[in-house]
């Protein structure tokens, strides 16, 4: 195997090996398969172009086009022209694929399903760092360079995966790598001749072992630098155990009870998660309350607002107590019961944020988790999540009265300042309409009592799981002005108009009571899943509201009849029609939060959530077979350019200097010059000398008296190979060729040039040479045949004759 070749090869399998760090991201590994089938064809271009050879940018330009129609071809074959061509639509058909590929990684906890989507940004990813390795290692004969889009892979895949055998994925990828380094090493020294690696020490029976000393040296270097890349990282405490620390990355800082909790935002692509056909279990639940319609099941609350998104502040965190501290601003006058709740999470449900009722005062869980005491939420340490736990809650049912809201006093200023923050960027139309809205109102309460009925009764708002969830401020004046949207529109602008009114606010992300079981058992199903405000009033706490239309239930303190508020009540829907699951997607589904994973893709009726879905399946074998008939049918029109290129640098490449090769050398290079003649219409005649062919070609090429004496030049070198006893090696013939070449292209026409570049006259000769073959082959076959015929045929006799 040459240098090269064993380069193209080392370059592919480092991306392969870096690639592997992606498996534990999806829950199929037929992808990988797919991914190194294109990359095999992507790097066989890239060698192809390199033998024939091309120049450095146009091999990589050829590289990429192949890889363009090998995704079209996979991915977009429906919207391409004769099912390989990329148009507008194949590059409008990749956007939504990227797009939905996104919302999956968003929705979807480790290991995601291998959505069409995901597949194109595996696939995709893999091929375009296979491209900018090979042209950095092979093409461009640089290797180490080639490093930094490998670590770019690596460094994707170990900032999604959870742990586990992180440091596996990072011993292939260096390997990979390092093995590509002493590839190019070795293709480096191989260069000079043959490798000296001193006298042997014994005179053994292999005294040339010596040679390989380098290379030997070379993977001692890399296996001792792997060594150290994964056990340093044990002995140093600020990376939390290093690659090989199994435990994964938690929340938290440190092992003791102190630490802080990230502000990650639980609400990523909540629209595809309310048209989701095929409803599931996340969880049930029983309990000792009488009541269960209020029995919201809240994960975490969102209470910082920075124009672009709702999310949890930033936290500190500490060991879960035995009995979790009174809610804050709870007074002893406001009515309270205490119940226990026995929760049991599905298998599948991968949630960071334990789901609870609010407020919980104890809670009885096996394994690591965190207290975050301003939200009073449990969060999961060092990838401990809730798939298939149990455990029991004991919490408070806070009723308080619509007096006692009404009557409630100024929080303190430090609450006020943190929980009524909005960013500058919020659009005017917020609080404007805050105002309107709560006009005449004599107190924080009523104001959101007003709000309340305003989005879910009066202020004719639509719920609809269609609506784009948006982002930053503006996507609140947005859902304002068309008055259509989801639970987190709902909550995010009540939350967000409360605020300008001088009213603490903060959004919650959980789950709705769920459904009864004929056992007696809750069921909470995946369109339970929901987002409400909660409003903070100084002696009775965080408090909850209900804006969204048809969701949920409406608080009993929320419906009175306190002068001042003459919204109409809103009715309360019982358990049974309020959060039992529907048989079909309907405006009456409901939001998801982040972790929740599912392992079987649901077809969807949004955009989206279709562009994913498969169709009934193409063979895999049909689709490889497909890209190579796509790829020769693409190839067959650039053959005689191809021959062209490759002919030419054969004639006009690296020769010997003995006689024989001189003499071979200047016929090849007066080869070329006719040929290139020929391309450009000037039809050789074998009949003449090479004078007179020189003289010709001059006389009809129009050619420069530079060019002209180049031609001459080397019809003079050709007679003097083919009359001279001892022929001589001339010097300068490739500048001559390339000299007359340039001459006969300047005067010629657009078109003339693109014939002979695309379809040179002179390729021909592939056909001369074919029946030449053939010929030969028959004459070879015919006297093999009549060979056989003479051995195997008997020998005549005389015949007798009597006398």
């Amino acid at each position: 195997m040459s240098g090269r070749a064993r380069l193209t090869l080392c370059s592919a399998a480092a991306t392969l090996t870096a690639a592997c760090a992606l498996l534990p991201l999806v829950g199929q590994v037929t992808w990988l398969f797919q991914a190194a089938f294109l990359l095999a064809v992507q790097s066989g271009v890239g060698a192809l172009t390199r033998r024939v050879p091309l120049a450095r940018p146009l091999t990589v330009a050829v590289q990429a086009l192949v890889t363009l129609l090998l995704l079209t071809l996979v991915f977009a074959r429906q919207q391409a022209v004769l099912g390989i061509i990329p148009g507008p639509e194949v590059f409008n058909q990749f956007g939504v694929l990227l797009q939905a590929g996104t919302d999956d990684v968003g929705r979807f906890a480790i290991p995601a399903p291998l959505s069409d989507g995901i597949r194109l940004m595996l696939v995709g990813g893999v091929l375009v760092i296979g491209l900018a390795v090979d042209a950095l290692a092979v093409t461009f004969r640089s290797a180490a360079p080639a490093g930094l889009p490998l670590l770019a892979l690596y460094s994707v895949a170990a900032g999604l995966s959870d742990g586990g055998a992180t440091w596996l994925w990072f011993l292939l990828a260096a390997a990979g790598y390092l093995t590509l380094l002493l590839a190019e090493g070795r293709d480096r020294l191989s260069q000079w001749g043959r490798v000296f690696g001193g006298a042997p020490r014994t005179q053994g029976p292999d005294p040339a072992a010596g040679a390989v000393a380098p290379v030997r040296t070379g993977r001692r270097i890399g296996a001792v630098a792997l060594g150290v890349a994964l056990v340093v990282p044990l002995g140093l405490p600020a990376l939390d155990g290093g690659l090989l620390d199994g435990a994964g990355a938690g929340v938290g800082s440190g092992s003791g009870g102190g630490g802080t909790i990230s502000a990650v935002n639980p609400l990523v692509s909540l629209r595809d998660s309310l048209n989701v056909d095929e409803d599931r279990q996340v969880m049930s639940y029983r309990t000792n309350s009488d009541d269960t319609q209020d029995l919201y099941l809240r994960i975490v609350s969102l209470d910082e607002f920075d124009g672009t998104a709702w999310k949890p502040a930033q936290r500190r965190i500490e060991d879960v107590p035995d009995t979790l501290p009174t809610p804050i601003g709870l007074g002893a006058d406001i009515q309270r019961s205490e119940i226990q709740t026995s929760i049991s999470a599905a298998d599948w449900y991968a949630q960071d944020w334990l789901p609870m009722p609010y407020p919980a005062s104890r809670v009885s869980i096996e394994g690591s988790w965190r207290y975050e005491p301003v939200g009073r939420t449990l969060v999961g340490d060092h990838g401990q999540n809730t798939r298939g736990v149990r455990y029991g809650v004991t919490s408070l049912i806070v009723q308080p009265t619509a007096e006692q809201l009404a009557n409630a006093p100024e929080p303190s200023a430090a609450l006020k300042r943190e929980f009524t923050k909005v960013p500058e960027s919020l659009p005017s139309l917020v609080a404007d309409t805050a105002r309107e809205v709560t006009e005449g109102s004599a107190n924080h309460y009523e104001q959101a009592v007003k709000l309340q009925d305003y989005f879910a009764v009066s202020g004719g708002f639509t719920y609809d799981t269609q609506v784009q969830v948006g982002s930053g401020s503006a996507a609140i004046a947005r859902f304002l002005k068309d008055r259509e949207g989801f639970c987190v529109h709902f909550s995010f602008a009540m939350a967000a108009m409360a605020r300008t009114l001088g009213i603490p606010a903060r959004v919650a992300v959980g789950f709705t009571p769920g459904s009864p079981q004929a056992d007696g058992s809750m069921s909470v199903m995946l369109r339970d899943a929901h987002a409400w405000p909660e409003l903070y009033f100084e002696g009775v706490g965080w408090t909850r509201f209900e804006p969204t239309p048809n969701r949920g239930s409406v608080p009993e303190y929320t419906q009175t009849d306190t002068p001042g508020l003459d919204a109409p009540t809103v009715p309360r829907p019982s358990t049974s029609t309020s959060v039992a699951p529907p048989a079909a997607p309907s405006a009456d589904d409901d939001c998801q939060v982040q972790g929740q994973q599912r392992r079987e893709a649901c077809a969807s009726e949004s955009a989206l959530a279709t562009v994913g879905s498969k169709d009934d399946g193409t063979p895999w074998f049909q689709i490889l077979g497909l890209a190579l008939a796509g790829l020769v049918v693409l190839a067959v029109p650039l053959l005689p350019m191809l021959w062209r290129i490759r002919v030419r640098s054969l004639r006009l490449g690296a020769h010997g200097r003995s006689e024989a090769d001189a003499a071979a050398y200047t016929l090849a290079a007066w080869l070329e010059v006719t040929d290139t003649a020929w391309d450009y219409g000037i039809v050789p005649d074998e009949s003449q000398t090479p004078r007179k062919a020189a003289a010709r070609i001059v006389r009809l090429g129009l050619l420069d008296a530079e060019a002209s004496g180049a031609v001459h030049r080397m019809a003079a070198a050709v007679e003097q190979v083919l009359y001279a006893p001892h022929p001589r090696p001339t010097a300068g013939l490739t500048e001559d060729a390339c000299r007359v070449a340039d001459a006969l292209r300047a005067p010629a026409s657009r078109a003339a040039r693109l014939r002979a570049l695309l379809a040179p006259r002179s390729a021909v000769r592939v056909a001369w040479t074919a029946l030449d073959r053939w010929a030969s082959l028959t004459v070879r076959l015919a006297a093999r045949r009549e060979s056989l015929l003479r051995r195997w045929r008997p020998s005549e006799r005389p015949s007798e004759q009597s006398g």
